[in-house]
Parts: C-alpha cells; structure tokens; sequence
C-alpha cells in the first residue's frame, strides 16, 4: 500500500490542493480497501477518476452538451439529429438536461447497458461521484457493496468517503487493476469511458501519478 500526500493527489488528479487534501482520507480508504496497491494501479485509479470529476471538483455529471456537442459524442442511436436540435444548447437556448439525461440513458441502450427500466431512470441514475457512477444497476450493485440506499437516495454519492469508495467498488468490480498493471491506459479509458474521450488528459495525469509514485 502506498501513502498517499496531498501533493501526490494533486498531481495524479489536477485537483487544486484544497480538493486533494478534502479526499486524500478516503482515497486512501478506497485503495486500501480494493488492492490499489502499486505505483501503476494508484497513478491509474486517480488519473481517471481525476478526469472523471473534472479534478475532484465535479460529483454531479454535467449534461449542459450543445447541438453540435451531442451529435459528434453521441451515436445516432442514442439521440436523432431532431432531439439533438430540440434538446441541446444554442443561442437563444438553454440545454434540457433533464431529458438529455432520459434520451440518452433510456431506451434500449439504458435498459440493456445500464438496467435503466422506469421512466426518468436516466436523469435520476446520471453520473455521480468520484467516477461518475451512472445507471440503476450500478447504484443497486454499488449500494449494496457500501451497504447504503442509493436507490432510494442517489445523492448519497455526493457524499466524499461515498464518492471516493464508489469509484473503488467501479474500479474493482471492472478489473481495472490488471489493465493497470500492463499501463494500459486506453483500455483502462475504455472501461471507465466507454470510449476515449479525454485520452490526452488521461495520458498526462497517468504520467503525472507514475512520476509521484515512483
């Protein structure tokens, strides 16, 4: 196990000093707890839940994509070119991110991927925490790992030893340390992702974190 500094955070994560130190307990908690253990695997956890939570400072996803946002990150499966136009930020208009949320995790993609089955699931299950923990069926497996209700109470991400140990409940259920181990950082990307965005800042604070915990 490695102990963590304030320091070290703050450059594995891009957090500001204050943020570092606020979570600094229970990342260290969340490492010990789930084997994240070695330089590689802790510059690995902290690089992207770092770019996950836009430095420790976001715990709620942000939703507020433009037109032209949604339709280059987003399949056509997954929001029509008209929802785009309807529901995303332009001049003159305001993003609808309570139904983003619910077009873009609903129907079959939110059923199959993230056990989204009720109406509203995709807004009330949207990223929360440390990696932005996201779908009924990961707040269901997530909570009873925890032992707490975050069905009943989704915000209870929110809270900081929450959001750190739900990133390392993610972590760990998803095998990550072993992608970690091989310094694969696209495919450590990928499955916290479920694409590349953000690679160049992930490669940056994957690096960052090596040359602290060396």
């Amino acid at each position: 196990m490695i102990p963590l500094t304030a320091e070290q955070v703050q450059l594995a994560t891009g957090a500001s000093l204050q943020n570092a130190a606020l979570y600094l307990p229970f990342l260290q908690v969340a490492c010990k707890n789930y084997s994240i253990t070695s330089p590689r695997r802790v510059a690995g956890f902290l690089s992207q839940i770092g770019h996950e939570s836009a430095g420790l400072s976001r715990l709620v996803e942000n939703l507020n994509y433009s037109t032209d946002g949604l339709l280059v990150t987003f399949s056509r499966k997954r929001i029509s070119a008209e929802d785009a136009q309807t529901h995303g930020r332009r001049r003159g208009q305001p993003a609808n991110q309570v139904k983003l949320a619910n077009l873009l995790y609903g129907g079959a993609f939110g059923r199959e991927q993230l056990g989204n089955t009720q109406p509203g699931d995709g807004w009330a299950f949207r990223g929360r925490g440390l990696k932005q923990l996201t779908g009924r069926d990961n707040y269901r497996r997530c909570g009873d790992a925890l032992r707490i209700d975050l069905i009943g109470n989704p915000d209870l991400l929110l809270l900081p030893a929450n959001a750190a140990m739900s990133a390392g409940w993610f972590w760990s259920t998803n095998k990550l340390n072993d992608i970690a181990d091989l310094g694969d950082v696209i495919g450590m990307t990928r499955r916290v992702n479920g694409g590349v965005n953000g690679l160049a800042q992930r490669e940056a604070l994957w690096q960052n974190g090596l040359r602290a915990f060396a």
